[in-house]
């Protein structure tokens, strides 16, 4: 059950974390649809100590990259009562401290890449001895601000005035290709996809954040920190990249939303595909649904039959 590093000319990873199976039908899935995009570049999982048996088992039988990382908390309690996940998503932070890489561009499991995008990992970013200090430390797409669902724990400043996504709506050819400023909006970068040049320097900034008490006031938890730490210090990246799946509902921004552009998208919201058990009413989870049926047939064909 230990760590299974890839091989050490392997400067450029993807990376996803996994604190316990419940996303682990989403990461596979994630881990195949990277290979069918004909990505050059291997998915390492950045495991925790709850991480199961069960779960590696699940890793190991199909070869998948795994790493162990420290469980992230801040020294002040957040209390997420409303959104229980948001206590893994402070070790979505670790990446930066993977120093034995080059880049890391870190997932969330419950993404699905509709289109090669090794691009990443060769975008211009701040060089490992700026230290945090330039205006490129990393790199995402923006946090969409509008609550569709009207959750009433969300901060009452996230409506549509407010959303980076909404500057964008007079010209959506442009965001088929060019993120709106980081500091459009409430200047927020979405934790789901980081683009990353691991520094120890920015990852002890990182730490040394996580040790105050500002992060009491972070209700979503790593992209709070990070928006708060690095405001406008970050490159924005089109929604292509990190295509939240509530983007392309009506009313939304489906005014820039276009399927045959969308590279990567970000089930977010419950519930997950992997969790329904009928047609789901969102038409992109089809999408999941569909690859993940290949994925399971392929590896029937192989012999894991397991019940991820």
């Amino acid at each position: 059950m230990g760590e299974n590093n890839p091989k050490p000319h392997a400067s450029k990873v993807w990376t996803t974390l996994i604190t316990n199976t419940a996303y682990l039908s989403g990461l596979l899935t994630l881990e195949y649809s990277l290979r069918r995009v004909g990505s050059k570049y291997p998915l390492v999982v950045l495991y925790t100590d709850s991480f199961p048996a069960e779960g590696h088992k699940a890793l190991d039988s199909r070869n998948i990259l795994k790493r162990h990382v420290p469980y992230l908390l801040p020294s002040v309690p957040k209390y997420y009562t409303n959104d229980v996940r948001f206590y893994d998503c402070w070790s979505k932070l670790t990446p930066f401290s993977l120093v034995e890489y080059d880049r890391v561009v870190q997932l969330d499991s419950d993404m699905l890449v509709l289109q090669n995008m090794d691009e990443l990992m060769d975008i211009d970013l701040d060089t490992p001895e700026m230290a945090g200090n330039g205006n490129r430390v990393f790199a995402a797409s923006h946090a969409c601000t509008c609550n569709p669902l009207h959750k009433p724990h969300y901060p009452t400043d996230w409506v549509p005035a407010n959303c980076a996504y909404s500057t964008q709506h007079d010209n959506p050819d442009v965001a088929q290709t060019t993120g709106a400023s980081p500091i459009a909006g409430l200047g927020i970068p979405n934790g789901g996809l980081q683009v990353v040049s691991p520094a120890q320097a920015i990852y002890d900034k990182i730490l040394g954040q996580l040790a105050t008490s500002t992060t009491s006031s972070y209700d979503f938890a790593d992209q709070s920190l990070l928006g708060d730490l690095f405001y406008g210090r970050w490159v924005a990246l089109p929604y292509i990249y990190n295509a939240l799946k509530t983007l392309r509902w009506e009313g939304v921004h489906d005014t820039i939303w276009r399927d045959e552009n969308v590279k990567n998208v970000h089930y977010i919201l419950s519930p997950k595909p992997w969790d329904e058990s009928g047609p789901s009413k969102d038409p992109s989870h089809a999408w999941w649904t569909s690859l993940n049926e290949k994925r399971l047939s392929e590896e029937q064909e192989t012999g894991v039959r397991d019940q991820f």
